[in-house]
């Protein structure tokens, strides 16, 4: 598909939109959005370029790191967080702070989600090692506080998404983090990073955990996408990229429901899905699962080669993109 970005049904949509609102309204078309909620749009020929530099910087002054040194990645690889910490208690004001306004910059830096929803789940008792690895991500975004998102015209025409767990990573409580990533012209288009509801038993049962929830949230996305006119991008079955064979196996064959039958039958529903051919598991190799940015701490290297893939980059990079 050569034009994925405005088709003339989302163009409609937009119109009867406009015209509903102005009907009852008393209000200004301003022409193409450049700002909204603290996120800054640029358009152009090539494509669309999103990101929240002006909030970035007002929250790095908010909480006085503007003199802090810049580091490339939000957390150090193999650092594991728990209730206790340091033990060292921290004003929860200030952290709850802290980490809603990160949350509110996700919007647009998928690059971060896993751990400021990693950081998250201490908000009751945080404490100093809680606290410097929520400023660390502060240093990380100083240093690109200018990247978002880059959406191609002539990008990717079809959802795809990728989903993977990091088994029992969790050390309070055992239960595993989920992740998934949706892609559609050429950036991310929605994430995710989650404790999972349940313990599992296996790497196998986590990762079906995790397949499950990313083929609901394809299912959500499909529909809202065929409202939108984007039916095309859509249509037949949503590739869904996993780095489990097994996990896959037992998408398809109900004999190997055995091994699972402690985990709720909520998460069955993903064999009928792939069954009626709404999801599509395929295999892809753990060096190219994108999700891995949002389970797991991750190597610099490997962590940078997979925010590009996510579509995360200066403005400048996207050429025939208007400056924000």
């Amino acid at each position: 598909m050569d034009d994925i970005m405005f088709t003339s049904s989302s163009e409609r949509l937009v119109r009867e939109f406009k015209a509903s609102m102005q009907s009852k309204f008393e209000m200004s078309d301003l022409g193409q959005m450049k700002y909204f909620l603290g996120v800054e749009v640029s358009q152009g020929d090539q494509g669309v370029f999103i990101c929240q530099r002006k909030y970035t910087n007002e929250l790095l002054d908010k909480f006085g790191m503007v003199d802090s040194n810049p580091v490339r990645n939000p957390i150090v690889p193999r650092t594991k967080l728990s209730i206790e910490g340091d033990g060292v208690p921290v004003d929860e004001t200030q952290y709850k702070q802290l980490i809603g306004n990160l949350l509110f910059l996700t919007a647009t830096r998928p690059d971060i989600m896993f751990v400021v929803c990693l950081l998250s789940r201490y908000m009751a008792k945080p404490t100093r090692l809680h606290m410097m690895s929520a400023k660390r991500v502060l240093r990380y975004i100083k240093g690109i506080a200018e990247f978002g998102i880059q959406y191609h015209r002539k990008g990717q025409g079809r959802l795809i998404g990728y989903t993977d767990n990091d088994f029992a990573r969790d050390k309070d409580d055992r239960k595993s983090t989920g992740g998934y990533v949706f892609f559609l012209a050429g950036g991310a288009i929605s994430w995710a990073s989650k404790k999972q509801p349940v313990v599992t038993l296996s790497t196998i049962e986590a990762e079906f955990v995790a397949v499950a929830s990313c083929a609901a949230h394809c299912i959500w996305l499909k529909r809202v996408l065929e409202q939108m006119g984007w039916g095309e991008s859509v249509a037949g079955a949503t590739t869904v990229f996993c780095d489990n064979n097994f996990t896959i196996k037992l998408s398809k064959n109900p004999v190997l429901h055995g091994w699972s039958k402690h985990i709720d039958v909520q998460f069955h529903f993903l064999k009928d899905l792939v069954k009626d051919g709404v999801v599509e598991l395929v295999y892809c190799g753990t060096k190219v699962q994108i999700a891995d940015i949002m389970t797991k701490e991750l190597g610099l290297e490997v962590f940078e080669q997979l925010r590009t893939q996510l579509g995360v980059m200066k403005n400048e990079k996207a050429v025939g993109v208007a400056g924000v």
